[in-house]
């Protein structure tokens, strides 16, 4: 049952207090029974993507979605993102062309933002897992205390970094951030909900700006195409 909610190495000795915790094991023994009467998303085994592909002392920028894609194939742990291959979902496509109109960085024909996240860009969801095509089903059974614990894990390390807040959900969480040492950039969530307060916001232009102002490089926004070459 506990098999799939193994944590990365770099960040099990920040989040043991959270994972020993009764609400942890009872989080785990929920989706393992939802697992066995549903689909759940993510598959099991990328629950935690996210935390694998960016360790916890690499973070630069904390981007916090609310809850993973619930259609089929699209979820795969980390937020925003979806594998190559699967069709760019709305959020994720005003995300491309508020990019291209900010930086001017081209909009790449994936929507997998690995490259991203290996450069330090914590793509996490405050929600870690959903039954399929249901969204939000998986909201208030612990997550939210769990990734509550990852945000403020980041925020008490020494070095200093971004975090992004898109939308009034993410806008919640600003009270656990030490905002005296790490930067945070607010704004409108790039759902198409949303989005004629997103586009034209140019966040990725003030990340880049907050991550030189901290000493750090700017990020290589460029998503590699699937067909280069």
């Amino acid at each position: 049952m506990l098999e799939e909610f193994a944590l990365p190495e770099s960040w099990r000795s920040v989040l043991a207090d959270e994972t020993a915790q009764p609400y942890f094991r009872q989080l785990a023994a929920f989706v393992a029974e939802q697992r066995a009467e549903h689909q759940v998303f993510p598959p099991r085994g990328e629950v935690f993507s996210a935390l694998q592909a960016t360790p916890y002392e690499r973070v630069r920028v904390l981007v916090l979605g609310q809850d993973p894609y619930h259609d089929d194939g699209q979820a795969h742990g980390m937020c925003f993102s979806v594998r190559p291959g699967t069709k760019v979902p709305p959020s994720l496509r005003n995300i491309f062309k508020e990019l291209k109109a900010d930086l001017g960085v081209e909009t790449p024909d994936n929507g997998y933002l690995m490259h991203w996240a290996e450069q330090g860009m914590l793509l996490l969801n405050a929600v870690l897992t959903v039954r399929a095509h249901e969204a939000n089903s998986h909201k208030g059974k612990g997550w939210e205390k769990f990734t509550d614990a990852v945000i403020r894990a980041v925020s008490d390390r020494a070095e200093p970094c971004v975090f992004v807040l898109w939308g009034n959900y993410a806008k919640k969480k600003l009270p656990l951030i030490d905002t005296t040492r790490h930067v945070v950039v607010q704004g409108a969530h790039p759902s198409p909900l949303s989005a004629k307060l997103f586009l034209g916001s140019r966040p990725f232009s003030q990340i880049d700006k907050a991550l030189a102002d901290l000493g750090h490089q700017p990020l290589d926004w460029r998503i590699p195409d699937l067909h280069q070459g």
